[in-house]
């Protein structure tokens, strides 16, 4: 005959989450500055904790990443924010549904110009954004006529891509007739600058910074200044996924809020994740002119910890979804709002951390 469990017991046992029907899986990220919580969750041994073994594929290109997490070649990625409703809404390739249960980091954008570029229009980087637009706007109109300038963003539907249109609204010009804008990857682009290849460019840490450190380029811009606390990146995961093992995603969550807790912690846990980030796996050489983990500092404002950072906030994601709407009324069709709201619900987050 069983024992009847006692009250103490039974609460116990009620407490402890579920068990992930997956032991091992597969996340992809691009090497940027926000891979961070998925790096520090695998090698401080967060992700084990919650009983998961995790392998991190370095994905150079967004849409290479895009196109595995829909193949279902990964269990999920980090994600340009925006992504998951692009997914979802069938842009650039047949729909997938596609959900973001937390956030990664926000801000974290620079805005880079050729350093031959920016001394010809004296463009530097200010409290205002609209003066160094505007900068830029007079030094184009002061040169004799040559080819507009060549300005990379990372995928077309990215906050970079956004923020870099809205920077140059502000001075007057017109993306689509003042400068050529073209797609190339986050890893490219530094090298790109420093060959000539393009005159500028909107990425994400640490490839700014580095063009910078280089002297290649200069930061004129960030994404913190354009479009304050907004999400940058998120964990991507397949609806169908994310119905068939909610216990594994659920211990996703909680590990990457696990470390994103321990890297708030202390500064000496910034630099560790940094040590970490330039392991040849993950970003390797191209944080190497890099003293410390830059969090929360300007000009870039990079924020990766705090539970209302992390958790989704469909209000957050109102920039996104403006940008977005204006993306696909140029191409004839409306943004669905039930749509946005299924891919940043915090449903998955509230629940994972209930637990």
């Amino acid at each position: 005959m069983s024992a009847t469990p006692t009250p103490s017991s039974h609460s116990h046992q009620a407490a402890r989450p579920p068990t992930p029907e997956l032991d091992r899986l597969t996340l992809g990220f691009v090497p940027l500055l926000d891979a961070a919580l998925l790096v520090i969750a695998r090698e401080h041994g967060f992700f084990s904790e919650q009983g998961l073994d995790v392998t991190l594929s370095r994905e150079n290109a967004w849409s290479t990443l895009r196109d595995k997490v829909a193949a279902g070649l990964l269990d999920g990625a980090q994600m340009l924010a925006p992504m998951p409703l692009a997914m979802s809404l069938g842009l650039e390739r047949a729909p997938c549904d596609t959900l973001a249960p937390i956030t990664l980091s926000r801000n974290g954008n620079a805005l880079v110009l050729s350093s031959t570029l920016a001394e010809a229009g004296k463009v530097t980087l200010g409290d205002a954004p609209r003066a160094s637009a505007l900068a830029l706007a007079r030094g184009l109109g002061g040169q004799p006529a040559r080819r507009r300038p060549r300005l990379a963003m990372v995928y077309p539907f990215s906050c970079q891509h956004y923020q870099l249109r809205d920077w140059l609204t502000l001075g007057g010009l017109d993306p689509e007739h003042d400068v050529e804008l073209v797609v190339l990857p986050p890893p490219r682009l530094a090298a790109a600058l420093e060959a000539g290849e393009i005159d500028g460019f909107c990425a994400g840490e640490p490839w700014g910074s580095l063009a910078q450190f280089r002297h290649a380029g200069r930061i004129v811009a960030t994404g913190a200044q354009l479009w304050p606390e907004a999400p940058e990146k998120v964990l991507g995961v397949t609806r169908s996924w994310a119905r068939r093992y909610p216990a594994t995603l659920a211990a996703l969550i909680r590990s990457l809020m696990a470390a994103s807790r321990w890297l708030a912690a202390a500064p000496a846990h910034r630099r560790q994740a940094l040590r970490w980030l330039a392991l040849p796996p993950y970003l390797d050489r191209s944080v190497n002119h890099l003293d410390d983990l830059p969090l929360d500092s300007a000009p870039i404002h990079q924020r990766l910890y705090g539970d209302g950072v992390l958790r989704p906030d469909i209000e957050a994601m109102g920039r996104v979804a403006e940008a977005l709407s204006r993306h696909l009324a140029g191409r004839g069709r409306q943004l669905d709002i039930g749509t946005l709201h299924e891919c940043y619900a915090p449903v998955h987050f509230d629940a994972a951390m209930h637990h």
